[in-house]
């Protein structure tokens, strides 16, 4: 796989997009409106800039990169891809009317691949006429960093097509997992309900935000507390995953803590929105 179509320039979109640029890959990143596709390019360019000002990389090599990924408001130039993966929003309807035109627009050659956070990846190669050719490539926030890849076969996904997914992540610097369909697989099924239940005991008056993301961070050795790594990842995506996970189990331990919904309600949605347990500028 040579050419890889990337729908969705935001947070993941970019990151995504970046990551196969820099190991080679013609990219072209699709998104809704021009200013969209733009700021995904800035955000690629600040963030190969930050490489070059430690050394990590040339300004040349900076530049070849940049080249290799051509933007587009139009669908309909994802038909060369030998690949596509969506990284639109985190909700069915979308991704499966996505998928629907993906399957339209390419050859029957090309793979469809979803980088959903936690819904069924054979619901959604349901909505196209090739769910051997579909899979759920999962990439963990920020992916130029971040070694994991997710792989998750639908019910009717190929050999052929885990393989061959497979040996792209490896292409990309990544290292695959294979993990099976289930709401939110393991990483989402695992990380959700404990930010979750962080956010419990700051609605209870347990702690502070400072306070409960010092424990695990000093306590637990992570390097990023609960409530930070919520607002890092959006906190109307963490609501959006722990509903999927509350109807696909209809187990009320995944119950959206009410302040998460109150929060998402107010448009305080983490580092995206400026404000969200903390307050960014």
């Amino acid at each position: 796989m040579r050419n890889i179509a990337v729908i969705g320039a935001g947070t993941m979109g970019n990151g995504i997009a970046h990551t196969a640029a820099a190991a080679g890959l013609s990219v072209i990143l699709v998104d809704v409106s021009e200013e969209f596709v733009q700021r995904g390019m800035s955000t690629i360019s600040a963030n190969l800039q930050r490489g070059v000002d430690k050394g990590r990389t040339s300004a040349a090599q900076k530049q070849e990169i940049l080249g290799r990924i051509r933007t587009t408001t139009e669908m309909e130039d994802v038909g060369s891809a030998d690949i596509a993966i969506e990284a639109i929003v985190e909700n069915l309807s979308a991704k499966t009317s996505l998928f629907a035109e993906l399957d339209r627009l390419t050859s029957p050659e090309c793979i469809l691949a979803s980088n959903t956070s936690s819904i069924s990846i054979t619901r959604i190669a349901a909505a196209t006429k090739r769910a051997d050719k579909v899979i759920r490539m999962h990439f963990m926030n920020p992916v130029p960093v971040m070694l994991l890849v997710e792989v998750i076969r639908g019910i009717a996904t190929s050999d052929e097509t885990y393989r061959r997914v497979e040996d792209l992540a490896k292409r990309m610097g990544k290292t695959p997992i294979e993990v099976n369909d289930y709401p939110g697989f393991v990483s989402n099924r695992v990380l959700l309900p404990m930010i979750n239940e962080a956010i419990f005991a700051l609605y209870e008056g347990v702690a502070t935000a400072e306070a409960i993301d010092g424990v695990m961070k000093l306590g637990m050795n992570h390097p990023m507390g609960p409530l930070q790594l919520a607002d890092f990842i959006g906190l109307d995506v963490c609501l959006a995953i722990l509903r999927v996970l509350q109807d696909g189990f209809g187990d009320p331990k995944y119950r959206p803590c009410p302040l998460l919904v109150k929060m998402v309600d107010a448009g305080w949605l983490g580092r995206k929105s400026g404000r969200g347990f903390y307050e960014y500028r």
